[in-house]
């Protein structure tokens, strides 16, 4: 495992990319936040933050907005997002460029990334034509009855640095096409990709006409105080967070309190099995992305490893030498497959988990901080554990991989539903009735489970989210839409008389 010195200042380069990207100077230099790339250390933008009180005008104008668009037939708000892709595949190269520069993503990732972007846009201009209410079958005569589905309000985005792109267009392409108005409160470590992703939006808002009211999109930059301020705002009825179980703990309540709704994608502590007839062969590229891919920091990281007892003499050795070969450091080089931690606060507690993983009885393979390049560089760690203690319980954010080893399925079964949260899980297996089981109602309790790949990853086609601390959200997938909507039953009575439900008589 070789670190590979940075290339180039990532000041420059992003100042040069987000000119291309047409984000105007005045948005990005002379703010009181400053933006550094994980690559570096180099502060490559100032931003501007919002206060609570300009967050609230900005939510005000987006509820204007809705009232407006709401009014658009919905295959006509799919233009809109059709647009919107085909902005996104034009600065496709230098959207995943900056993606990398402020993120720390390795250049496939960041292009990996923005692809899932135009990829959910294809999918919800599809289903601009497609957002179906049922007939309902009645008891009365002469009556029809039947479900029907509007337009929610203003979505509120809170995303997370691990992908700062993709999980807005996940929740704004859907929500567009179901006529709402969308405001975004990207992560502070991440602003300059969302002034990004706006002006590309505004492009697209451009081209398709005055249709497109102002503040159709809006961007909020800032702390915590002003991801409050939407999350309290009356006319916020919806709220898209991502991020870690204790910020969906002071989200989740909070809207509760207003009766709004919440879609919360949160922590993932995620496993894989191994059982005695994996090809050992596939198993080892999925378990080395899943595990090291996006230096840890993806919520369907790989964190906990199963291994039959059978098997693991023959597959550790294997692993570990995966583990020795990769190259970590700066991602924009060729050859590099592991980019830095975010920042050295992450570094620390990737040091703290390992220290307490010793502890507790772990031999540790790697994990050890690189101090070059100004960036927060460690070497992925494999630590075999004697069991799940209390830290292999708890997410730590980094690419830290815990092996055990197992007997029976129901046991690996049950040590992979312990940990609090429920988001992805796999199994290796060429057994039929194995995987049959694993993603049984007796199986996996996660809102993911994979046969023969890991958990890391998704497609928009499919539903993502989890279960238990992940929050229990959804978004992508197949009726992923509806939680951008709100359903009303309509009964029309056709007839001349006035039968009641359930056989009632009032006769007056």
């Amino acid at each position: 495992m070789t670190i590979q010195t940075p290339i180039a200042s990532a000041a420059a380069e992003a100042a040069a990319v987000l000119e291309r990207l047409g984000v105007a100077p005045a948005l990005r230099v002379g703010g009181s936040r400053p933006v550094r790339s994980p690559i570096t250390g180099e502060t490559i933008a100032a931003v501007h933050d919002a206060t609570p009180d300009g967050a609230a005008r900005i939510v005000e104008a987006a509820h204007e907005a809705f009232l407006a668009w709401r009014k658009v037939p919905a295959p006509r708000r799919g233009e809109l997002v059709r647009l919107l892709g085909e902005e996104l595949r034009a600065a496709k190269a230098d959207l995943a460029r900056l993606v990398t520069l402020e993120a720390g993503k390795i250049v496939s990732e960041g292009l990996g990334e923005v692809q899932e972007m135009i990829d959910i846009c294809d999918y919800a201009v599809g289903l601009s034509r497609q957002l179906f209410g049922l007939t309902i079958a009645t008891e009365r005569p002469e009556h029809r009855m039947m479900e029907t589905w509007h337009p929610l309000g203003v979505v509120g985005v809170i995303s997370a640095f691990n992908f700062p792109v993709a999980v807005w267009s996940w929740n704004a392409a859907l929500a567009l096409v179901c006529g709402d108005a969308v405001v975004w409160k990207p992560s502070e470590k991440t602003p300059l990709t969302a002034l990004a992703v706006q002006a590309a939006f505004e492009r697209a808002a451009a081209k398709f006409g005055p249709e497109a009211p102002a503040r159709l999109s809006s961007v909020i930059i800032g702390g915590r105080e002003v991801g409050e301020a939407l999350v309290g705002h009356p006319k916020v009825p919806l709220v898209s967070a991502t991020g870690s179980t204790a910020m969906g703990r002071a989200v989740g309540p909070r809207l509760a309190q207003r009766f709004a709704r919440a879609l919360l994608e949160l922590g993932g502590n995620n496993a894989a099995i191994i059982a005695p007839s994996a090809d050992l062969d596939l198993t080892l590229r999925a378990v080395a992305f899943a595990a090291m891919g996006t230096a840890g920091q993806r919520c369907t990281t790989l964190r906990r490893l199963f291994v039959h007892e059978d098997v693991y003499d023959a597959f550790l050795p294997r692993l570990k030498a995966a583990y020795a070969s990769v190259r970590v450091g700066d991602p924009r080089a060729t050859g590099v497959l592991v980019g830095p931690l975010i920042d050295e606060a992450a570094l620390g507690a990737m040091m703290g988990a390992l220290d307490e993983a010793r502890a507790a009885g772990g031999v540790v393979t790697g994990g050890g901080p690189i101090a070059d390049g100004g960036g927060a560089y460690a070497r992925p760690a494999l630590v075999e554990m004697p069991g799940q203690a209390d830290v292999v319980l708890r997410e730590t954010f980094a690419p830290i991989l815990y092996v055990m080893k197992y007997r029976d399925l129901a046991q690996a079964v049950e040590l992979q539903n312990a940990a609090p949260q429920g988001l992805s899980s796999a199994i290796f297996t060429l057994d039929m009735r194995e995987a049959e089981r694993f993603v049984s109602v007796e199986g996996s309790d996660c809102g993911i489970a994979n046969v023969n790949l890991g958990p890391s990853g998704a497609e928009i086609g499919g539903a993502f989210g989890g279960e238990k601390e992940t929050g229990g959200g959804r978004e992508a997938g197949s009726d992923s839409w509806k939680a951008y909507m709100r359903r009303a039953t309509n009964t029309v009575n056709y007839g001349t008389s006035l039968p009641l439900a359930q056989g009632v008589v009032f006769d007056i």
